[in-house]
């Protein structure tokens, strides 16, 4: 069996072995698997590291195995406009809902209580098969997990970063007056 503990990335490397995996083995940090060509490889790499189209595991051996998103089922969404597109993300967003996002439409992972709440939004939702890519959030791999930047008490010296509040004046007043 192929042994990985690395993960590698460039469009130009080269390599005869493939391995096709959906999104919840790819999320995975210790997995084993088979490759297209039918070679048994197992994984061990960092926790929180999710596998992506293009990315390579690199063997012990020296061997690159490509990653390919596998096709799904996922429920497509599609939006008259970006605002409705937008409405729809954030709604998912508030569900912890890993989320692929594009320009021209939203995907998830098949979930028909979720379909009905788009639906209920005013949204088309398309169930289909198709790889799934979701954002890999703001604490992705290569952060240190979790929270990340300090909290020193230096706010205001020019030591620690500062805080930009931009602050805007209300278009209409308020009659405190009852």
């Amino acid at each position: 069996m192929l042994e990985a503990h690395e993960i590698v990335q460039g469009e130009s490397l080269q390599t005869a072995m493939a391995i096709e995996l959906g999104f919840d083995d790819r999320q995975k940090s210790r997995h084993k698997g088979v490759t297209q060509c039918g070679q048994d490889i197992g994984w061990f790499i960092a926790r929180g590291h999710v596998l992506k189209e293009g990315d390579f595991l690199k063997c012990i051996s020296g061997e690159l195995i490509r990653v390919v998103s596998a096709q799904e089922k996922v429920s497509t969404v599609y939006a008259r406009s970006a605002l409705d597109l937008t409405r729809a993300a954030y709604h998912l967003g508030n569900r912890h809902v890993p989320l692929q996002i594009n320009d021209a439409f939203l995907r998830y992972q098949h979930d028909h209580v979720l379909d009905e709440m788009v639906k209920g939004l005013g949204l088309q939702v398309e169930v289909e098969s198709a790889p799934f890519q979701p954002e890999a959030g703001a604490y992705a791999a290569g952060h240190s997990g979790g929270h990340s930047h300090s909290h020193d008490s230096s706010h205001g010296s020019s030591q620690g970063k500062s805080h930009n509040f931009v602050l805007r004046p209300h278009s209409h007043t308020h009659n405190h007056d009852h």
